[in-house]
């Protein structure tokens, strides 16, 4: 069932719960991510980052998406993930991509404000829900170094950009990073819960993988309604493949792809668990 990026943040503010966006850049993630929403029975979000484009173009796998979602027994948005380039978004939107996230974090503020405005323009006349960033994280998407380092996103600034450009989501810079954690992550979710207070909108937790199933809770109670989640499931399928080689001497790629498969299944069903309270 294919919805906007509204709808099933709509649908996690009910049940005060966050729902999980996950990087579905070949059909082995996308059919575990979908499985595992399917057996728990809850909403899930599948993403395309600009940054696959090399590997998986937009033009290839969107299609996919979306018809994958609109098969899905569960509400399943498809979303943009980390577009830096307006006319990139308009090809996504065009495919028929139900949510959208125009990163400008990098940009100047006033630059970031200006573009997301475009952003919002474009994507309201497709009814497609709008996420914006807000700060900078550590690291890229991708998990490249960001040599600023991290940039908090000041709760006064974020009231005033959810304003006036009319966003449906906001990722706040709050301590989390992309890609895998060299140490525990220290967050401050405080500023979760002000920011959310001072905007009224839902708040996106970008770097979800290895986050404490502790400061998940937290962070839910204190606003987060969308949670991106990609490495350590990615991750998992990697392992997956390694054992079945040690163990088998494998013939068939297919065998190491549903080797892969399962695994992030398993992966990203505990991780929507934790999301949904159960």
């Amino acid at each position: 069932m294919l919805v906007n990026l509204v709808e099933i943040l709509k649908l996690a503010e009910e049940k005060k719960c966050a729902v999980g966006a996950f990087n579905t850049p070949t059909l082995e993630c996308m059919n575990a991510v979908i499985g595992a929403a399917e057996k728990l029975g809850v909403p899930v979000i599948i993403s395309h980052a600009q940054l696959h484009e090399e590997t998986a173009p937009l033009d290839m796998i969107g299609p996919v998406m979306v018809l994958e979602a609109e098969r899905a027994s569960v509400p399943v948005c498809v979303h943009l993930d980390h577009c830096e380039s307006l006319d990139y978004m308009a090809r996504a939107l065009e495919i028929g991509f139900t949510g959208v996230m125009y990163d400008g974090s990098t940009l100047p503020y006033a630059e970031n404000l200006e573009n997301t405005k475009k952003a919002v323009a474009m994507a309201k006349k497709y009814n497609c829900g709008v996420e914006a960033e807000l700060g900078a994280m550590p690291s890229r998407e991708g998990g490249g170094e960001n040599a600023s380092g991290p940039v908090y996103t000041d709760p006064d600034e974020a009231e005033e950009f959810c304003r006036e450009t009319g966003i449906d989501a906001l990722a706040p810079s709050f301590g989390t990073a992309h890609g895998i954690y060299k140490s525990k992550p220290v967050l401050d979710l405080d500023r979760v819960r002000v920011i959310s207070e001072k905007t009224g909108l839902p708040l996106v937790m970008h770097g979800g993988s290895g986050v404490s199933h502790e400061d998940y809770r937290t962070g839910i109670a204190n606003g987060l309604r969308k949670i991106n989640y990609y490495s350590y499931m990615g991750k998992a399928g990697t392992q997956a493949v390694k054992e079945l080689l040690e163990k088998e001497d494998v013939t068939f790629f297919h065998d190491l792809a549903f080797a892969a498969k399962n695994a992030m299944e398993e992966d990203a069903e505990r991780a929507m668990r934790v999301f949904a309270g159960m």
